[in-house]
């Protein structure tokens, strides 16, 4: 049985963003679990602000295909999202909402539906991202992504960081290895029921 491909991402494009660096830590847990994972960052996608008329007169652009293409290449997705005034990036929200929108002959939601996600988040605050997360899993269960329950939101992220890039405490990597096992757990299942 081939592992489950998934494709990993943070919804910041911030070079020192402490979710680039969690999604980092997240990826190679899922590696660990036996999945093959993609890392990708959204500042290499970049897309104009989702309008109508852009949409209309030229279809998607070549980065939000070319993201979508991977996308629908990956079984199972894998974000770390950033907080902003409490709810979602406008980068992430952007970066769906190209995404979602439909090819000839394809359904609403085409590249989304059937994906299982994990959810990360950091934050510099007391909550770590906890309320964005919630919007997030609606936007993705809106679209036909099937959510896992588990997730995990590392709070007061400006101090939670080694040098090397790595977690100081035992308890946040044990966090982040469970939301990447859940998630390469299930869609090894999938596969087998499939």
């Amino acid at each position: 049985m081939s592992p489950p491909k998934i494709l990993a991402f943070a919804g910041a494009t911030r070079t020192q963003s402490w979710n680039k660096k969690l999604i980092r830590l997240g990826a190679a847990a899922a590696e660990r679990a036996g999945a093959e994972v993609t890392l990708v960052d959204l500042r290499d996608f970049p897309m104009p602000l989702y309008d109508g008329d852009i949409e209309a007169g030229q279809g998607l652009p070549p980065k939000a295909r070319d993201l979508k293409a991977l996308i629908l290449a990956h079984e199972g997705l894998l974000l770390s999202c950033p907080e902003y005034n409490s709810s979602i990036t406008a980068v992430l929200k952007n970066t769906i909402d190209w995404i979602s929108r439909p090819q000839p002959n394809e359904p609403a939601g085409y590249a989304f539906r059937g994906k299982v996600a994990g959810l990360l988040a950091a934050s510099p605050g007391n909550l770590g991202g906890a309320r964005a997360l919630l919007t997030v899993r609606q936007v993705l269960a809106t679209l036909g992504v099937i959510v896992l329950p588990t997730q995990f939101a590392l709070a007061r992220a400006a101090a939670a960081f080694n040098e090397d890039g790595t977690l100081k405490d035992d308890a946040h990597r044990t966090a982040v290895e469970g939301v990447a096992g859940e998630l390469v757990t299930i869609l090894k299942r999938l596969h087998t029921t499939g």
